[in-house]
Formats: structure tokens, sequence, C-alpha cells
């Protein structure tokens, strides 16, 4: 059995509380690790990996940290996924019998940051529990940096889990292995990156202690499980009570509309596709936030639309009034510039981390907020006026604050100077006794250098020999000997002190340590005393929040042209003159081409969009749900007028993607999701299908395509839009009743091919694919002999509807067809039949035709000219 030192002893039996962690364990000014931890964080952080005696033959490897500039290096830590164990000495090294006792004292982990550089201003970091309870999924989701806390129970069904998971996207994820390892398996192409821990304590005895009766009672059991699995969670980690922690946010699914991670991507509501970054999504849009609450808010909303059409009429009213008047705006953002993260700064307060700089922002916050206030009252929106009535001003508090910090208060509460002036008599009177001493060492410091005859005479001070008197070598020589007790010998200087000097450093500095120590016991009982205003802080702060969701959204819309949008619960979708909000911001020439949109059961509940690549289907399709999204968060949308149904799910299914880490082709993917879409939509839903059938056989292609277009149509009645190459699926508007073919418009003149990005009815009758992949710039020669090829294969196709290629298909071997099947013909067959001189003419007009240099448009012309003449004959 191997005998390490009594350090390295303590040390191993704190790791193995920690085994997935690293272990900071404190040694005077620095953190150190040691064993695995060391060699690892070595590589990780770049830091000079040593080595300790513990005891044994070979040094230990060790590697340390300064103990002040721990946040940076828990930083880089966590951002790579790790989880960091702060080990702290919790007793004084003089009252220590024996090795000095630690503690960890708190466990950061990606999901439960409370301040740095990893956390975004505008974004919440989540951290999510979930737990599998009698036929339901318990969901309990928090942000640890703001308090905010939200619990909901759906079916058990993996896929609404990840619904839930993937609307608050967050950075950790709690619960039993087998279903975190789902979780993590179904995210993995489709998330941001997400730390999974295998936690399943469920003690609902923490719970009940630290949640009022009346917040605990009306959540059923899976959902108190979740809250309880997370719960445990952060109070293991945490090592302290969450009293920020206090509002439970209970919601059902069917509160909000529904859309999954893939229907999010590929809608790119708050990062685009690419790049996945804000800057082209629909946040980076509507965020005209001036608070970093509100950008949260913002953001919140748009990942949760609302299914309540008269909440989203409240939101509405208040953004038209922000929109119609535009100084009331001006006015309104003026006085949310002055206003800090309200949200961050009270946790931190309840936490125990503010300092005094947290606290003169929460004082110049709580100041701004009177005429705020004021502004929404004398406001013509009942939404803000009801919002307004219900700001508490937190005057006390204000007063508090106002009364103990000064103007300028250090980023340490420990560097003194942090309480004003008449706040505390016995501090008073230590801060005067300092100023008196530093006049005497002044004071002192003149007599010196006339009684010496030195000028250069200085006194000085450090941590480690207090007071000094300091003459430089040069003058060394005028002083007489004896005058001064040597204390230290630099390179270029003495120094000395006198017992006088010593008494007095002895009387200065006993103020200057009660100081802090008073200082520092005033400010932490000021802080426990706005802690217990917390409730009413994060009230105030939520409120602040959704005013400035109101004006960015009103900012916004003002901006752009935006319409009110009227919701109803019936079914029929209008939309008139409907543009892509986000691409029409991007263009960088021309202007978007608006289309309206009519879904109902008049008008057609399916819409069977055929036309070119690069035309703009896939854009109008994706600005249909886009709308729809902005109408239910309570945003003006881009059109000239809409009166909409509120949608309960939107499903997508836009843009080719293999899943190749799970064996999945394109096609695989695409029919997964349909499946999904078959399962779960309802009447009330809107789903996008681009390019349906595509990655088999053209054939098979079609078939699905028609099977599923019809099991839209008969089975679920949702609105659908559904685009296409396959114009022979245009005769199913013959046979469907609710579905409309349209295209996108092209014009053609003089071999140029002119999308003009406007649907109309109808449908079309060529993909110009050829034509795009020239705009793309294929090589000419790539260009030429497809042309040669298309038209070898027209040559020796028969295009025919896919039902009656299939019974010929069935009935009679496979015959390849000719265009011209009577030129074809042997010699006998001729004779049977005398052609007249006019077809002959025909026929030999149409052997002759340049068909390769054709662009449609001729070919079509000379089609046209052909069939004239035939009718004339």
């Amino acid at each position: 059995m191997i005998k390490y030192t009594p350090m390295i002893e303590q040390y191993l039996l704190v790791k193995a509380e920690v085994p997935d962690a690293f272990l900071f364990f404190r040694l005077g000014d620095f953190y150190e690790m040691f064993f695995d931890d060391a060699i690892l964080a070595s590589k990780e952080l770049e830091i000079t990996l040593t080595g300790r005696d513990g005891g044994t033959q070979e040094k230990i490897p060790m590697c340390g940290i300064p103990y002040h500039a721990a946040e940076n290096y828990i930083a880089r830590l966590i951002e790579k996924g790790y989880k960091v164990a702060i080990c702290e000495q919790v007793e004084k090294p003089e009252e220590a019998k024996g090795i000095v006792r630690r503690e960890i004292v708190r466990i950061v982990t990606p999901g439960t940051l409370m301040e740095g550089k990893m956390l975004s201003d505008s974004v919440n970091n989540y951290i999510a529990a979930a737990i599998a309870h009698d036929d339901k999924y318990g969901f309990a989701v928090c942000d640890l940096s703001t308090g905010e806390l939200h619990v909901t129970s759906v079916e058990l069904s993996l896929e609404l889990l990840l619904d839930e998971f993937t609307a608050f996207a967050p950075s950790e994820m709690l619960g039993a292995a087998d279903l975190v390892e789902q979780v993590r398996a179904n995210l993995l192409l489709t998330s941001k990156a997400v730390v999974f821990t295998q936690w399943d304590s469920v003690d609902e005895q923490f719970t009940r202690q630290h949640f009022a009766a009346e917040h605990i009672k009306p959540l059923d059991p899976a959902c108190l499980y979740a809250l309880t699995l997370l719960m445990n969670y952060l109070s293991a980690t945490q090592k302290r009570m969450l009293s920020h922690i206090t509002h439970i946010r209970q919601y059902e699914s069917n509160q909000f509309m529904m859309m999954d991670s893939f229907t999010r991507r590929n809608l790119e509501l708050v990062e685009t596709v690419r790049e996945r970054s804000k800057k082209g999504s629909l946040l980076w849009l509507l965020d005209e936030s001036v608070t970093s609450m509100g950008g949260r808010m913002l953001r919140r909303w748009i990942e949760k639309p609302l299914m309540q059409v008269a909440q989203i009429d409240q939101r509405l009213e208040a953004v038209d009034c922000f929109y119609r008047q535009l100084i009331i705006r001006d006015d309104i953002r003026h006085h949310l510039q002055q206003i800090y993260d309200l949200e961050r700064l009270t946790a931190r307060i309840s936490y125990g981390s503010a300092n005094g700089r947290d606290l003169l922002a929460l004082q110049l916050s709580l100041a701004a907020i009177p005429a705020l206030r004021q502004i929404c009252l004398d406001s013509d929106s009942n939404t803000l006026q009801q919002l307004a009535k219900r700001m508490d001003l937190c005057e006390d508090v204000l007063s508090w604050i106002s009364a103990a910090i000064v103007d300028e208060p250090p980023v340490s509460i420990r560097d003194g100077g942090i309480i004003r002036d008449g706040y505390h008599e016995h501090l008073d009177q230590l801060k005067e006794a300092d100023r008196n001493g530093k006049q005497w060492m002044a004071e002192l410091e003149r007599q010196e250098r006339e009684k010496t005859g030195i000028k250069s005479l200085k006194i000085g001070y450090n941590r480690i020999f207090g007071y000094y008197i300091e003459i430089t070598r040069s003058h060394l020589v005028n002083l007489p000997e004896g005058t001064y007790e040597r204390k230290q010998t630099l390179a270029n200087a003495e120094r000395f002190v006198t017992p006088e000097l010593k008494e007095k450093e002895a009387l200065i500095l006993e103020a200057q340590e009660k100081m802090v120590d008073i200082e520092q016991e005033l400010f932490i009982k000021l802080r426990e005393q706005i802690a217990q205003q917390i409730s009413r802080l994060q009230q105030l702060a939520e409120i602040v929040a959704e005013v400035d969701v109101y004006q960015s959204l009103a900012t916004v819309s003002a901006a752009n042209r935006f319409k009110r949008p009227y919701l109803t619960d019936g079914y029929s979708f209008q939309v008139g003159q409907g543009r892509h909000p986000v691409v029409e911001t991007v263009m960088k020439s021309g202007s978007f081409v608006a289309n309206d949109t009519h879904l109902s059961e008049e008008d057609g509940i399916v819409l069977l969009i055929t036309g070119p690549n690069m035309a703009g289907k896939s854009t109008y399709m994706r600005q249909v749900a886009i709308i729809a999204i902005m109408a239910q968060i309570g945003c003006f949308v881009p059109a000239e007028h809409a009166n909409v149904s509120l949608i309960d799910r939107i499903f997508t299914r836009i843009g080719a993607a293999d899943d190749l880490i799970a064996g999945q082709s394109t096609f695989m993917v695409e029919m997964m999701d349909i499946q999904v879409m078959t399962e779960k939509a309802t009447k009330r839903s809107l789903v996008i299908i681009d390019e349906l059938g595509r990655g088999t056989s053209t054939g098979e292609g079609m078939a699905i395509a028609q099977a599923v277009i019809e099991f839209m149509h008969d089975e679920i009645g949702c609105k659908t839009l559904v685009s296409t190459h396959f114009h022979e699926l245009a005769h199913l508007e013959e046979t469907l009743s609710s579905l409309r073919n349209y295209c996108m418009a092209v014009r053609e003149s003089n071999q140029q091919v002119t999308f003009l990005r406007k649907l109309i009815p109808g449908a079309a009758d060529t993909s110009y694919g050829i034509y795009c992949a020239r705009i793309a710039g294929l090589p000419e020669s790539i260009i030429q002999r497809s042309y040669t090829l298309l038209n070898g294969f027209i040559a020796r196709e028969s295009i025919a509807p896919y039902e009656t290629q299939q019974v010929a298909a069935a009935a009679e071997p496979f015959v390849q067809l000719s265009l011209f099947a009577e030129a074809d013909k042997p010699q006998a067959d001729k004779a049977k039949k005398k052609l007249d001189p006019k077809t002959e003419q025909v026929i030999d007009e149409l052997r002759n035709a340049d068909i390769i240099n054709m662009t449609p448009l001729q070919a079509m012309n000379l089609v046209y000219e052909l069939k004239k003449k035939l009718a004339e004959k």
C-alpha cells in the first residue's frame, strides 16, 4: 500500500468526491492539480507540468495556476466541456490542528455558470433535467445566472422530449444513463455541444423545503421528479442555498407552437445553417433590444410562439402603440439604456458574489425605472399601462444602496473604500485616523528632509516591510551614523526605520485593517438585506424586459414597413404581398418580389409548387412559415395585410442532408422526417416539403410524392406547401379537390431566362436545370453536352402520367419508344399507310430542326407552328 504525505492523502479523499471533474486544490496563493488531472490540465491549458514529493519514490505530477487568475482557466476548461471543482481552505492555518481543512465549495459545469466571459449577455445558459415517470417524461430547465426555471411534462415520446430540449438549447443535461444516451444520439448532428451528465438523485425533501407548498402542489409527478432531479444537482454542485430560484414557471407544451430541431434549423430562427451565427437569422433581424434581459426574452419568444389569440393580441397592441409613436419609442429606448442586466445582478446578489460595482449598477438601474413607468402609464396601450402598474420601483432598495455605496466603488470588497462617508460612525472615525496618519507621514517626510538636508529622502510603504525611510546611496555620506535603524539594502538605496515611525505605522495599519473588515462586514450585511427582496427585483426585471421586447419589435416593424396581422382560431391563412423579412433585408440589389398566400378550404389547403431551380420556391415556402411565427410571437409581419389562423406546429423538410454517422442517406432522412409529419401533424399544422421524392428513381420518387400529398390532403387536412420537379404530378389538381397548382413565373427572351420570383397559378413544364448549371459557372463543354444528352433523352422517351406507365409496364415488355416512330417503321409498314404531303413536310421540318441550339421557348414556338400546319390540311 502506497503511503502518501498527509496533504496528498487529503487531496485524494477530496478528489474521490468528484472523479469526473478537475479538482482545483487551494494551496496558498495557487490552485494545484495532481496526478492525471495535472497531466491533462497541462495539455488543455498549456501550462508547465512539474512534480511534487508526495511520500513516494517518484514525484507526483503537478501543475498549478494563481488563484486570482482562476476564472480565465476555469472558463477555458468549461468551454472544452469539462467540469471544475473548487476546493478551498476552510480554516486559518494558525487555527488548524494539523493539516488545514479543505472542502469543495463549488463545482462549475457548463450549465452552472454564474458569471464570466462564457456567459453571453443576450442568451440564456440553461441546464436541463429529464426523467421518465409512468407514461410521461418530466422536463425541467433552469438558468442559474438569472434564476429562471421552467417545468413541463410530455407524453412518453422521445420526439416530444427533443422538441422541448431544442427549444431551450441547454448547455448541460441531466438524467438516467439510458435516457441521456438516447438524447445524445438524437442530437448528434442537430444541436450545439451539450455536456451530458448521468444523475439520478431524486430526493424530494430539498425541493419541498426550498419551494413554497403552493408552488409544488400544481405539479404532476413527472414534473416534480424532473424538478427534484435538477434541484438536487444544483444543490450538490453549488454547495449553497439557491434563494434566487423561487418561481416555478409550469407550462403545457400545447401552449406554444411546436417545432422540431430540423424546422428551427431550416427556418434559421436564431442562427444560420451555414455559419451557425446570429447574423442572417430571424432573431438577428428582430433584435433591436436595448437591455440584455430584453434580448434573452425575445429569443425565448421566437423559440416558443404563442397559441392563444388573446395573449397574442395583447402583445400586438403594445407593439402597435410603439409602432405609431416614434417619440415615445425613442424615449423608452433612452431610459432602457440606463438599465443594466437586473436578472443577473439580482442572481449574483442572492448568490453572494456581487461586488460594489454590481450594487452601483443596480442603483443606477432602479433610478431609471420611475421615468420608464411613467411613459408606459401615459401611453394609449392598455398592455403597457397594466405592466406599468405592476412595476415595483423598489425605492427602499435604491435608498439603501445610495446611502451606503460610494460613486466609484473598487472591484473587490477587500480593497476598502467601498462605503460612503457618514454611513457608519466608527468607520468614519477610523477613516479620519487613517487620513491623519497619512498626513503625519507627509509631515514627517518634510521634517526629515530639512533635518538631514537630503531633498530626495522619501517615506514609502510596501506590504512586506511596512513604512520606511528611503535614501539613495549617493546621499548616505551626508547621513550621520546612528540617525536611523537600517531595514533593507537595495541596489541604489538604503531603507531605514525609526521607533516613532514603527509606532505610527502600527496605528495606521490597525486602522486600515479594521476599516477593511468593517467595510466588508457592512457590505455583506447590505447585500444580504437586498437579497431578501430578490423576488421583487426579479419581477421588475421581467417587466422591463417585456417592455424592451415590445419596443424592439416595433422599431424593426416600423423600419421595414411591416403590418399588423390579425389572428383567428379558424382555418384560413390569407397573406397579401408577403415577403421574407431576412432575405429582403440582406438583398444587395433589386427589390424583393412579394407574393400572396391563400390557404383555406375554399382556396385550397395544398399548394403544389413547380418551377425551375433558383426561381424562389424555397424562399416563398420559408416566408409563409416565418410570417406565421412572427404573427404568433406578437410581431408585425412583412406583408400588406395578413389575416391568419393559429398554427399549432410547423414541419419543414428543406435541403439535402445525409446522416452519415447513423448510416442514413439523404432519401432515408427525408422519409424519416415525413414519417414524423404523418404521425404528429394535425389539421392546424403547416407542412413544408421542398423537392419531395428526390433521392431515388424517378418512378418511385413520383409514386412516393403522390402518396404523401394524398395522405396530407385526405387524412390530415393540414396546410401543406410542396415543391417538386415532377411536373407530371400537376394532374393531381383534377382529383384532389383542395390541391392547387402553382409555379414560379419565368420569362424567356433572346436565349436568356429571367426568374421573376412571382408565384402564379398553374404548373410549370420545365425546370431549367441546365440553364442553372450554366449560371453556376460549369464549363461550357459540360453545358453543351448536357443539352445534347437531354435532347437524346427526349427523342427516346415518351412522357406519360405515372399511373399509365405503371400499367403499361405490367402488361407488356419494355419497348424503347422514339419521337419519330413513323419514320423508324419498316418500309413495308409505310406502304400500308401512305402519308399525305403536308404531314411529310412537317416530319421533314422536325427532322431538320436545330434542336441542340434552340432555347426552350424557341422549341415551343416550333411545335406550335407545326401543329398549326397539321391543323390546316
